[in-house]
């Protein structure tokens, strides 16, 4: 009776699943990926940082363009001060003045250090779209193989199911055999152990497809598992050969990986940073212009002058001697006027030669040497790096595809042997330990199957990722 409810709860539960799954939104591979790379807040975070090497890309060419600044000011003078039209110092008076400048420079020679600026500027603007590339790339594989940990774990949860079904219907029959006095009740009772054992192996399994979706999950940064599944493709092993050498892999890698164009465009780079390092050695001519004008408020206009006889001395007989004297009559100088008037300009050329600066260019062309030299070993790295991943991958997906076909053959012999076993355990010859111990063994064999199937998968994708190709399953 109990195994009748059992049965019969199962079939109601697996009947809610099946309906609650249609109407859950299924992720295929794709879709995990391009809503990964639309989403993910560190690819996000790289793009920002593009978008600032791209601002100072633009802004290292338009450095050769001449600077251009204007000036406005307005004084207010309290006390003494000089008035411009008199030339005499006037106290007791506020004073207002306006100055108006407007001016430009340009460098005509930095010793190609502009040049070389916005050359270094662009590969660094490279580089980081290379970075934003090796992020991409990272995010892909890992959604990947979280995507491929849940078709696994979905394969396990469906072995020990039908393992568990097939314990169930043997207890029944074990028990039959029991009250008709063909077995010891010892047998039933560890018939019902192996079937403890195997619900509890079901639950485990259900907690790890649990928890790979949410690692998946989390991966994509969403808010909640709810209606999240995962489309299950077809998947035939024998399309995914090894068919390229692991060196012949690493010679199109090399090329095509973006860690390996951004290391080769950070060395470029710190190239043209001791280049301008290098060109703070040479003089610097510039040239400079300037306009302006000014204004104040006690400014008067000179529109004429008028005689005036003024005591000069005295004679020697007493006779006061006058002289003659032009004296200046002023009117009102307006804003406008003055303006007018005043208006300078200035153009200057500026030649800087550097003589001595305390050793700090040799120390600036020195330290870019040294860092020429570590980005040259960066490129090595990242190729030694990438020669290592490729020889993993290989070696790993070659053992996988071993695995698989020797693991293959193993579950058709244990399914066959298991097949014969149930045979001999129904009508009593076999006792349940020997059969518990066969159905382990064809448990295990399948478990090690499945394994060694997406360990191969996997790092076939790896490998034809490295070759350019796109992930798919």
């Amino acid at each position: 009776m109990n195994t009748k409810i059992y049965k019969s709860c199962l079939i109601i539960f697996l009947s809610i699943s099946s309906l609650a799954l249609r109407s859950q939104e299924v992720w295929s591979l794709e879709k995990c990926i391009e809503y990964a790379q639309n989403n993910n807040i560190q690819l996000k975070q790289q793009h920002l940082n593009t978008r600032i090497n791209s601002n100072e890309y633009f802004q290292s060419k338009i450095n050769l363009l001449p600077q251009l600044n204007a000036g406005v000011s307005h004084n207010f003078s309290f006390g003494r001060a000089l008035d411009e039209s008199t030339y005499e110092f006037t106290t007791g008076q506020t004073i207002q003045s306006s100055n108006f400048n407007l001016n430009a420079s340009v460098d005509l020679f930095k010793g190609f250090q502009n040049k070389n600026s916005i050359q270094q500027k662009h590969y660094n603007l490279k580089a980081s779209i290379q970075d934003e590339e090796k992020l991409k790339n990272d995010l892909s594989l890992n959604i990947t193989s979280a995507y491929l940990q849940i078709l696994f774990n979905q394969e396990l949860v469906i072995n020990a199911k039908k393992q568990l079904e097939v314990t169930i219907q043997q207890a029944e029959r074990t028990a039959q055999l029991v009250n008709a006095g063909s077995l010891a009740k010892g047998s039933l009772l560890d018939i019902k152990a192996q079937k403890a054992s195997e619900e509890l192996q079901l639950i485990k399994a259900d907690n790890q497809l649990q928890l790979s979706y949410l690692s998946l999950a989390q991966m994509l940064d969403l808010d909640s598992l709810e209606n999240f599944r995962i489309e299950k493709p077809e998947i035939n092993i024998l399309t995914k050969q090894v068919l390229t050498s692991s060196k012949d892999i690493f010679n199109i890698a090399k090329n095509e990986m973006p860690q390996i164009k951004s290391s080769k465009l950070k060395l470029k780079s710190s190239i043209e940073g001791m280049q301008i390092a290098k060109g703070l050695r040479y003089p610097t001519l510039s040239v400079y212009y300037s306009y302006g004008s000014r204004y104040s408020d006690i400014r008067q206009r000179i529109i004429g002058s008028q005689a005036q006889s003024i005591l000069f001395g005295e004679t020697a007989s007493g006779e006061d001697v006058f002289a003659m004297s032009q004296i200046p009559i002023y009117s009102d100088y307006s804003f406008n006027d003055q303006i007018l008037d005043n208006r300078n300009s200035v153009l200057a050329f500026n030649l800087s030669i550097p003589i001595f600066n305390k050793w700090q260019t040799n120390n600036s062309v020195s330290n870019a040497k040294i860092s020429v030299l570590n980005a040259q070993y960066s490129v090595k790295n990242e190729q030694n790096q990438l020669l290592k991943d490729i020889q993993q991958a290989y070696a790993d997906a070659s053992a996988a595809l071993k695995k698989y076909y020797a693991t293959e053959k193993t579950v058709e012999s244990l399914e066959e042997s298991f097949r014969y076993t149930q045979q001999r355990f129904n009508v009593g010859m076999l006792n349940s330990i020997d059969f518990n111990n066969s159905k382990n063994k064809l448990s295990q064999a399948k478990s090690e199957f499945l394994q060694a199937k997406y360990e191969y998968i996997f790092k076939m994708n790896i490998l034809n990722f490295y070759q350019g190709n796109k992930i798919e399953l």
